[in-house]
């Protein structure tokens, strides 16, 4: 095996990663490897500087994906001692829009809250648990990773906040709104008294993956369009739609855990019409002229 293989095994094996990221990663080195005439390997930083010449021309998304593709191949060529140093300071450092993030209306929030508080009606366990996932992804904006690995202990007894372990290990206190509160009181009955997890599953706690396809089939039975359905379009709809409810900017942050406010500051793009409005009615020269 050539060392982009073994680079490619170790992506399956250790990260998990998806087999189309695997096929993209594997066609980016290969097409590296052809540009430097073979042994990518033991390319050195002249030859990965020219290969950002060659790349000039290419859309920043795809650029910056073939780097993060060389970036991680020669980090894992270090770190297997294959080489020892990284060449890849000599690549180019695209600059790329962060995009826009996937929005769902009131009206599509209320068709998937109508058919999954139809489901919990009944009692029945996992429907009682649906709900309770989707009040806590929708109304307190949680990550797929903060939510599912949540502890029984997190689950706040008279104080309206959840305590979170968000990126870096980063706590902070998340307010859990009626509803929440009250799903999470109809599925703690429900769920294994024995686990430490507020999710529990029979190895641990529920995954990520688990939680993606829950909330894609219920997507489906709302009627709603699975592939438009994921936790973090949750997260992104919880923000936006508390923005549209006038928000500050800095309150949103902290409720996200976002470390600096510039990656909050997307928001402001996606409520723009909202800003507009708020400038020719409250500024006071709009006053003034309203008033002449």
């Amino acid at each position: 095996m050539s060392q982009i293989d073994d680079f490619l095994a170790m992506l399956a094996a250790e990260r998990g990663a998806a087999r189309n990221t695997i096929l993209a990663y594997g066609r980016d080195l290969e097409q590296a490897d052809d540009m430097v005439g073979g042994a990518l390997e033991s390319a050195s930083p002249a030859q990965l500087a020219r290969l950002g010449q060659g790349w000039a021309s290419l859309a920043p998304a795809t650029l910056a994906r073939k780097v993060s593709s060389l970036r991680q191949f020669f980090g894992f060529l270090v770190d297997e001692g294959v080489r020892e140093d990284d060449p890849t300071h000599a690549l180019p450092r695209p600059a790329t829009r962060r995009p826009l993030p996937k929005i769902l209306s009131h009206e599509d929030i209320a068709a998937l809250f109508e058919r999954a508080e139809t489901e919990a009606s009944s009692g029945e366990k996992l429907a009682v648990r649906m709900l309770a996932l989707l009040e806590l992804l929708y109304g307190s904006g949680l990550r797929a990773t903060e939510l599912v690995s949540l502890p029984v202990s997190a689950v706040p007894r008279d104080a309206p906040f959840l305590t979170v372990t968000g990126k870096g290990g980063q706590t902070r206190m998340v307010p859990v709104s009626q509803r929440a509160k009250a799903a999470m009181s109809a599925w703690l009955p429900l769920r294994d008294a024995d686990s430490a997890w507020l999710f529990p599953s029979r190895t641990g706690h529920l995954t990520r993956v688990r939680l993606f396809q829950l909330l894609k089939a219920l997507a489906a039975r709302a009627d709603l369009p699975p592939e438009k359905l994921s936790p973090h379009v949750l997260r992104h709809a919880f923000a936006t739609h508390l923005l549209e409810g006038g928000a500050d900017l800095r309150a949103l942050q902290t409720l996200l855990g976002h470390a600096d406010i510039s990656t909050t500051q997307i928001y402001t793009h996606v409520d723009a019409a909202r800003l507009v409005k708020l400038v020719n009615e409250r500024h006071p020269l709009a006053r003034h002229r309203a008033s002449d």
